[in-house]
């Protein structure tokens, strides 16, 4: 695999120059402008021709994905990443591509809504211990091609921006796991439940909001969470130690979001605090249109403490087999 995506990609510049055309595709190469001209029909079924087209387009895409995560070589992370870029743009331009599942791009994120309005590819290049960039593009349901690339700019963002909305361009990048819609009296709006490498010793989980404006243009954040009584946050982010496991994401049973609630920690590796899960979870509850928070989801109590060991009175008093401890001794 490696010699192909050698000759295929021509690694023969620098690094920082691969990195400036990576973003430089993202900002424009891969960006298809929807324009009021385009059809708005809904994508129809593949046509056997379509259908082969994209299969042999996925064979060729299958590697450079397979690459951007499994590669050791940083330059061949990078190559294979734009090759992702222009490859699956291209594929995508073939007339109802939205019906094609690409189900062999493992490393890529697609999630569709129940509605089909759209779906959302997602991935993650990894280009140092300390920085990753992320990559994505929502397309709609459209027999011809309706693209918004989303452009990683979390560099050039507040820390965490859990307060304001952001244009695709804006993008807080994530790796996105799960989707969910809920209705607002705004509109449809959808929940996206995405992973944050960050850091080498500090990872992040993120709860987005997306929506579309009148011009049908995707919008990411909305104010939509209430603690207190208050609305305001715009998407949860979690940030956490690498070495510790936290929950985020949508519970069907409890029909509300979970996620771990997180304390303060000494860092034995940078120094200063990290914050790791205590055992209790906190929550968002839906109502009316908005997602209010829930402190200690689980509050389960005894009525007596804990004790070292079991202490039984006289009543349910038993021998070591079980039976009522006044029957020791007697004949059975």
């Amino acid at each position: 695999m490696r010699a192909f995506l050698f000759w295929t990609l021509c690694p023969h510049r620098t690094l920082g120059r691969y990195w400036r055309e990576i973003v430089l595709l993202a900002l424009a190469g891969w960006s298809i402008a929807p324009t009021f001209a385009q059809k708005t029909e809904r994508a129809g079924a593949l046509s056997p021709q379509a259908h082969e087209q994209l299969r042999l387009a996925e064979d060729t895409l299958a590697i450079f994905a397979f690459a951007i995560t499994n590669d050791t070589s940083s330059e061949m992370r990078f190559l294979a990443c734009k090759s992702l870029i222009t490859g699956l743009v291209r594929a995508l331009k073939t007339e109802n591509s939205f019906r094609y599942p690409f189900k062999r791009l493992h490393s890529v994120s697609i999630l569709t809504p129940p509605d089909s309005a759209f779906r959302i590819f997602t991935w993650q290049l990894f280009v140092d211990d300390s920085t990753y960039r992320h990559y994505g593009a929502i397309q709609m349901n459209r027999r011809e091609l309706k693209l918004f690339p989303l452009i990683d700019r979390r560099f050039e963002l507040a820390d965490k921006p859990t307060h304001e909305a952001l244009p695709p361009h804006r993008w807080y990048g994530a790796v996105y796991y799960n989707l969910r819609p809920f209705d607002t009296r705004q509109g449809r709006m959808y929940l996206l439940f995405g992973f944050d490498g960050h850091r080498f010793f500090e990872k992040r989980k993120v709860m987005e909001v997306l929506s579309f404006n009148a011009n049908g243009e995707p919008v990411l954040g909305a104010p939509v969470f209430e603690r207190n009584g208050q609305l305001g946050e715009h998407r949860l982010i979690l940030e956490y130690s690498a070495e510790a496991k936290v929950r985020l994401n949508w519970d069907d049973y409890y029909q509300m979001i979970i996620f771990d609630h997180l304390i303060p920690w000494p860092s034995e590796h940078t120094g200063g605090v990290i914050y790791v899960p205590d055992g209790s979870y906190d929550g968002f509850k839906y109502e009316k249109g908005r997602w209010v928070f829930v402190e200690k989801v689980f509050r389960d109590s005894q009525e007596e403490a804990p004790r070292p060991y079991p202490v039984l009175d006289d009543k349910n008093r038993r021998d070591l087999l079980g039976r009522p401890a006044w029957r020791r001794g007697q004949r059975r």
